[in-house]
């Protein structure tokens, strides 16, 4: 009970601090400085946020897989690495923790806690941006599921949300629950929510489309977050030592 309970814990603490790392501006700006902005802060931005990032899929990966988005979830579940009727817990704790660390940084920039987004991101360019960052990452995640490093995927899931977002039109928002989220914030980063069901449907086409291409380029199906294979042969080695000595 305990560890399920860490285990669906983990996405919601990682999720909101991904949303607090998010370092945009928290009120409107002028015109005459938005280009401004664009040419000096936006690399910052991703830094931040993908630096933290990186650093969460290496903690909460041992504990829960680091499920912080919700088509990686469903995704490892119809590959059978993660159980179904666990999906639910999961998928709920990534939706909260993301709406709170969206109320934490909207307080710590001196905004109200919950504001509607007004940013329009709506139109095929939008939908067509989601569907392939979406596809991008969860190519990059059922690929990297594969590799005996345990510790690529991390960094190469921060490289990828980082690329994409120069790439996409729509930023690669890449996340259902990030897109709920940032439903609630009037910011640069938001979205409107009625642009919300567009965003995460294409979302979610994007990730079954990625994950039925690698069930079919690897047909082995990849469970979780890769285990070096030295550490099963010592723990192979381990258990037939025991058993010598019991025997």
């Amino acid at each position: 009970m305990v560890s399920l309970a860490r285990q669906r814990l983990s996405p919601w603490q990682g999720r909101a601090t991904v949303e607090q790392s998010d370092g945009s501006p928290r009120v409107p700006l002028p015109d005459e400085q938005f280009d401004r902005f664009l040419s000096t802060y936006v690399l910052d931005l991703l830094s931040a946020e993908d630096s933290a990032l990186v650093a969460l899929l290496l903690t909460f990966g041992p504990i829960s897989g680091a499920h912080l988005n919700p088509a990686v979830t469903l995704a490892d579940a119809s590959r059978g690495g993660l159980g179904w009727r666990d999906v639910p817990g999961y998928l709920g704790a990534q939706i909260a923790g993301a709406v709170v660390g969206v109320a934490v940084a909207n307080l710590m920039f001196g905004e109200p806690v919950f504001a509607l987004s007004r940013h329009e991101r709506q139109g095929p360019a939008q939908l067509l941006s989601e569907f392939v960052a979406t596809f991008g990452l969860l190519s990059v995640v059922s690929g990297c599921s594969r590799l005996r490093s345990t510790t690529a995927a991390p960094f190469a899931v921060g490289a990828y949300i980082t690329a994409a977002y120069w790439f996409t039109a729509s930023t690669s928002f890449a996340n259902p629950a990030v897109t709920v989220a940032r439903a609630l914030t009037d910011t640069f980063t938001g979205i409107r929510p009625t642009d919300v069901p567009g965003f995460v449907l294409v979302q979610l086409v994007g990730a079954g489309t990625a994950t039925a291409l690698f069930r079919f380029l690897v047909p082995a199906p990849a469970r979780g977050l890769p285990v070096d294979p030295r550490r099963r042969t010592d723990a192979a080695r381990h258990v037939e030592r025991h058993a010598e000595i019991v025997s």
